[in-house]
């Protein structure tokens, strides 16, 4: 089918909207005068001015009903990065992903924005400061980031400015605030379980997390910028809070905010991660006569002992983006919004 191309309006489409960041894209975009359809297999919640589409992420027809009358799509859809589910991960990532594109071109949308992930250039090693040349990880740590490495391509290598078609993705790093569903249950639930009391390493190194609500003025930074003339068109651009923290100072500051002791006592890097690949190991020995999921895996001793954060100075130069919640209050403000992981709660 040939590309319709219509006049830029205010209508916008969220894929994956009814996830933690997609829900906060919505709000920000109602009140920044968008109209915005929601794109999702499932619905968890309403609001006024949202109209919600069920469906299938691989079901173009499905897709196409949701992007009447749309000139901007945000694609924020993906499976969470601790599933170890490689066929979902390569369905909804690749062939969802294709889907989009081909859908959207159909369509007639303009502009496409990408929700993509700054562990596209992460292979377990120390990244400091990395910027957006770095190439793609030749060894990804997990699924999730191998098929975001496919998807990445995908999107900005469809950008097309004589078909008036075009792409930018965005790469947050460790996504946080009220509503998230993974990473402070996930550390809580450990704590109450007393698995927080140790440090993997020396505790020194530094990494980005990033306050929801700047990884959504992110995108619609560069959605506003997206332009044929612009240099962003085909191009990912690094958001994050631009303030790296020790890892475990950060997760000593939500712990100790909700009431649970911080961790204190520190395990070598090295054995740690030894011992993580040997379980892994033995998960992959037993798979034929029993089946387990080690939470403790070699993917998240990376990520708790290596230095892993980037520069945001394209985003600052191309998008104006400047943070505008730090980390302090961005914390302060995720753990008052969980008092009923509050210890004793």
């Amino acid at each position: 089918m040939a590309t319709r191309v219509r006049p830029v309006s205010k209508r916008c489409a969220v894929i994956g909207g009814s996830g933690f960041l997609g829900r906060h894209l919505v709000e920000k975009l109602l009140d920044r005068g968008y109209s915005v359809s929601v794109f999702d297999i499932r619905q968890s919640y309403e609001l006024p001015g949202v109209t919600f589409h069920q469906g299938d992420l691989c079901d173009k027809q499905a897709l196409l009903s949701a992007l009447k009358d749309v000139s901007l799509v945000f694609h924020c859809a993906s499976p969470a990065p601790s599933s170890d589910d490689r066929l979902l991960f390569e369905r909804v990532n690749i062939r969802g992903t294709q889907t989009v594109i081909q859908a959207c071109l159909d369509a007639g949308v303009q502009k496409l924005v990408l929700t993509s992930s700054a562990s596209v250039v992460f292979e377990g090693t120390d990244v400091k400061n990395g910027k957006e040349d770095l190439p793609y990880a030749k060894k990804p740590i997990d699924y999730y980031t191998q098929t975001k490495i496919e998807q990445e391509k995908l999107v900005l290598e469809a950008c097309n400015k004589p078909k008036g078609f075009l792409t930018v993705a965005i790469r947050p790093h460790g996504i946080f605030g009220p509503r998230d569903p993974q990473l402070v249950p996930t550390l809580v639930d450990a704590a109450r379980q007393g698995k927080m009391k140790f440090i993997i390493g020396d505790g020194t190194n530094l990494v980005d997390f990033t306050y929801v609500e700047n990884v959504v003025h992110g995108h619609i930074l560069a959605a506003e910028h997206l332009r044929a003339d612009s240099p962003i068109c085909g191009k990912p651009y690094h958001i994050t809070n631009d303030e790296p923290i020790r890892f475990w100072d950060f997760m000593s500051e939500v712990l100790v905010g909700l009431g649970y002791p911080a961790p204190r006592f520190h395990l070598p890097y090295t054995l740690v991660y030894g011992l993580a690949l040997l379980l892994l190991l033995l998960t992959w020995i037993l798979r034929p006569v029993m089946s387990f999921k080690p939470t403790f895996t070699p993917m998240r001793v990376a990520l708790a002992g290596t230095y892993h954060y980037y520069s945001c100075e394209h985003a600052k130069e191309h998008l104006g983006y400047k943070p505008v919640v730090s980390l302090k209050e961005g914390i302060a403000r995720t753990v008052a919004s969980y008092p009923h992981l509050r210890r004793g709660a």
